[in-house]
């Protein structure tokens, strides 16, 4: 971009709530910001509109009219936008403008955590297969797991569209398994739980990778922070760095 023109890499690097002006300049300084797959220079002026922008290799919203929503989901609420049938959809929950869209899918029983965003980009590294965002639930299940049954969840179960990977599980009360997976497959840990013996009755999403909010009530939202947008920035590219990784062992 000629001089004069676009705003400034470290003003813009700033206010989306990466440090201050100073240290954004020292990371542009060091080599540790790249602006559409090149390095970044101090001084250099950027469009937020069309510039791709990644710090420490993790790609960076930079648009100013982003907006992240996170969702407590009630239990029968649709995760869509608009549901033939009628039922209540979860962007009804949140404002209407800027329109927004859910990344990801929770049934319709299922109730917590839900992010909505318009940046497109994010959306797609956190639901794209081989990233692989950890997700966490809480089962309650019918019955009370055995260790056996718990030790199948982790190790993989066989379903009708192939075996699962290994899960984090843990039993934290007679009924109830905290299950943590990075598959994104359709109804997976009602899935999961029903193969092993033990039909979920009530589940619940309380994590989407580092985020949590144990205090926001069911169909309450609010905007997510500026550190809390950046770390699930990192934590996308992290996922990817790990799978490319695995992909060329």
């Amino acid at each position: 971009m000629s001089a004069g023109e676009g705003e400034r890499l470290q003003k813009v690097l700033a206010r989306c709530g990466i440090g201050s002006r100073r240290a954004c300049e020292s990371l542009i300084s060091g080599g540790r910001v790249r602006v559409d797959g090149s390095v970044a220079r101090l001084g250099d002026r950027i469009d937020p509109a069309r510039s791709v922008v990644e710090v420490d290799g993790a790609v960076v919203g930079v648009r100013p009219d982003l907006v992240h929503y996170l969702l407590n989901k009630p239990s029968g609420v649709v995760t869509t936008a608009h549901d033939p049938q009628g039922r209540p959809t979860v962007t009804g929950l949140v404002p209407a403008e800027p329109r927004v869209f859910p990344v990801g899918r929770l049934d319709l029983l299922t109730e917590g955590l839900l992010l909505l965003t318009n940046d497109g980009d994010l959306a797609h590294r956190l639901t794209h297969p081989s990233f692989g965002i950890e997700k966490e639930y809480l089962a309650h299940v019918s019955g009370s797991p055995r260790p056996a049954a718990v030790r199948a969840l982790r190790q993989g179960v066989e379903l009708d569209d192939g075996p699962t990977a290994p899960a984090r599980v843990a039993l934290v009360e007679p009924d109830v398994l905290r299950i943590t997976v990075r598959e994104g497959r359709n109804r997976l840990v009602r899935r999961m739980c029903e193969e092993v013996g033990h039909p979920v009755r009530r589940l619940v999403r309380t994590r989407i990778g580092p985020l949590a909010d144990r205090r926001l009530q069911p169909g309450c939202w609010r905007s997510l922070t500026l550190a809390e947008a950046r770390s699930l920035e990192k934590a996308a590219a992290v996922a990817s760095t790990a799978e490319a990784g695995r992909s060329h062992r």
